[in-house]
């Protein structure tokens, strides 16, 4: 019988191939002295292979990403895991009890990589995340949601100069993947400054379970560790092919007022097509909101009441209107027909 893989050691802790541990890691304090940390589940592998990370909640108000994570966990082929999974439900746990994208001093923790040991307690997070956790991973998947009252099409975004990256996002089969830089400050920008391959998930509004996206997201994650060699190749979830794009904008109200919206997250437009009227509730004003180009809404905020240069509509353009309608209609069938069937068969989890 060959040996054993080392134990994968975190925190503190150290979990021996062929198991799984939650690592509770300390990562500060509220100013009651009550500590909060964060937790980690650490899937350990009997044979050698990659370490994936998959982080959720960075921003605490996005939770969709929590429920995808418990549905990931209880995939039963994990118990064949090749290499070592590391799933972070809730990173910015001060956030998520608050029901809060921000800290307690409404500093964005996405805006605060990598860190420093002394800086603000975002900066401070930031930088033990990234000795702590991100720094032991050889690829890691991000996901996120929409702002509050703002929903975002099921998409994936990653790096046009890494390769591996764009190889794990055509893997996931998200309806469109966005090819885009990162920011300044955030976690995707760190693991790309460190050589790490990182998704970014971006589906559903914040404080919000949407279904097809959690389905998407779930599947998305087992199609990258298939694709990773960290589980068997069974039969890929999803046959059609993302769309790319490199370009997307946002569409911005030219006044303020209350808004009367026309066009639905997945939905194709032409440059120049109606999107919404924002009117007067106290005149007969009313002025039309249009598509500035031609593409796929990927975003939309939700909320009627707008004030002007707030955005409204998130576009990406794609090569073609015609192929982009069959590609979203034939991943929601996949997704509506096939996945309650591969949750229960392949998962064992609805």
């Amino acid at each position: 019988m060959s040996e054993l893989r080392a134990p994968f050691f975190l925190g503190e802790s150290q979990i021996p191939a062929g198991s799984r541990a939650v690592v509770d890691i300390p990562f500060g304090k509220l100013y009651t002295h009550t500590e909060l940390n964060i937790g980690a589940h650490v899937v350990h592998g009997r044979q050698d292979g990659p370490v994936l990370l998959v982080t959720a909640a960075l921003h605490g108000d996005e939770i969709n990403g929590v429920e995808i994570c418990r549905r990931l966990l209880k995939v039963p082929r994990l118990n064949r895991l090749r290499g070592t999974l590391v799933v972070v439900p809730i990173v910015n746990t001060y956030g998520f009890v608050q029901q809060s994208r921000y800290l307690p001093d409404r500093r964005d923790l996405n805006r605060s990589f990598p860190g420093s040991e002394k800086g603000s307690l975002g900066s401070r997070m930031a930088f033990q995340f990234t000795e702590q956790i991100l720094s032991k991973c050889t690829h890691a998947i991000d996901l996120h949601t929409g702002a509050i009252h703002r929903s975002n099409l099921p998409q994936v975004r990653a790096s046009a100069k890494d390769k591996v990256a764009l190889s794990m996002a055509e893997s996931f089969n998200a309806p469109i993947i966005i090819k885009a830089a990162s920011r300044d400050g955030t976690m995707r920008g760190t693991a790309n400054n460190l050589g790490i391959p990182i998704l970014l998930y971006e589906a559903g509004e914040a404080l919000r379970f949407d279904e097809q996206s959690i389905k998407i997201g779930v599947r998305g994650i087992v199609n990258v560790m298939q694709q990773l060699g960290m589980l068997s190749r069974g039969k890929r979830l999803g046959k059609t092919r993302s769309l790319f794009s490199k370009k997307s904008s946002w569409v911005r109200a030219e006044h303020d007022g209350i808004a009367r919206y026309y066009v639905s997250l997945g939905q194709t437009v032409q440059q120049g097509d109606l999107l919404a009227h924002i009117y007067s509730p106290y005149s007969d004003f009313e002025v039309a909101v249009t598509a500035t180009l031609s593409g796929v809404i990927i975003g939309r905020t939700n909320l009627p009441l707008v004030n002007e240069g707030e955005a409204l509509f998130h576009i990406a353009e794609v090569s073609s209107l015609e192929e982009a309608e069959k590609t979203l209609d034939a991943i929601s069938d996949e997704v509506d027909n096939a996945m309650p069937l591969s949750l229960t068969d392949e998962y064992g989890v609805v």
